[in-house]
């Protein structure tokens, strides 16, 4: 069995951005898949396993089959955050990034320095990201990037990061992703806000 071209056929599902198929010869052991949120978890991985064994004659168990769902963005009471800028500036070995958010008439520019290295460059970003949202939650929780990586994921590149909040002692990592079409940069920021989309409303009360 072809599984990249059994990824190709899946991403053909209304909703389906990329798939990423983990097996071995016949063996199907994992299904990663990014997504909309357009259409309930449950329902994708229905179309998965309809597409999947209607074209290749493959039965997927639904248990192998974890689905990823990118949100619109950071809401909060109605309002949500927007991304105002991202910008790079290198001299030499350093480099420094600055995020721009805006919520509502607010804003927050966060910045971040480090190597100038390509490689670190997204870490960066999501750092910068980090700074401009604490500067949105005075007297918040402690939040800090654990990770941030820029993958490619089937026939796509995302952006996933994780981002560690602690409050009343307390740890919680939560995990974000954002398709990265032709700026991964945008993708990187997209990542961090889509990790704290859900819980950002509670901390800003």
């Amino acid at each position: 069995m072809n599984l990249a071209q059994l990824e190709e056929v899946l991403c053909q599902v209304p909703t389906v951005d990329a798939v990423r198929i983990v097996g071995h010869g016949n063996d199907v052991e994992e299904v990663h898949v990014v997504a909309s949120t357009s259409k309930p978890a449950k329902q994708v991985v229905r179309d998965i396993q309809s597409l999947a064994l209607a074209s290749h004659g493959v039965t997927l168990d639904r248990r192998v089959i974890s689905v990823v769902q990118l949100s619109d963005g950071t809401h909060l009471g109605g309002e949500r955050i927007e991304i105002i800028d991202v910008a790079e500036q290198v001299e030499g070995t350093t480099a420094q990034v600055t995020v721009a958010l805006g919520l509502g008439a607010n804003q927050a520019l966060g910045v971040a320095k480090g190597s100038s290295a390509q490689v670190v460059r997204s870490r960066l970003i999501g750092e910068a990201t980090i700074s401009a949202l604490t500067q949105m939650l005075p007297g918040g929780p402690v939040m800090a990037l654990a990770a941030l990586e820029v993958t490619p994921l089937g026939t796509r590149t995302i952006a996933v990061s994780q981002v560690a909040l602690v409050t009343g002692g307390q740890e919680q990592v939560f995990v974000g992703s954002a398709l990265a079409e032709e700026d991964t940069r945008m993708a990187a920021v997209r990542s961090v806000l889509d990790a704290i989309n859900r819980v950002f409303p509670k901390l800003a009360r």
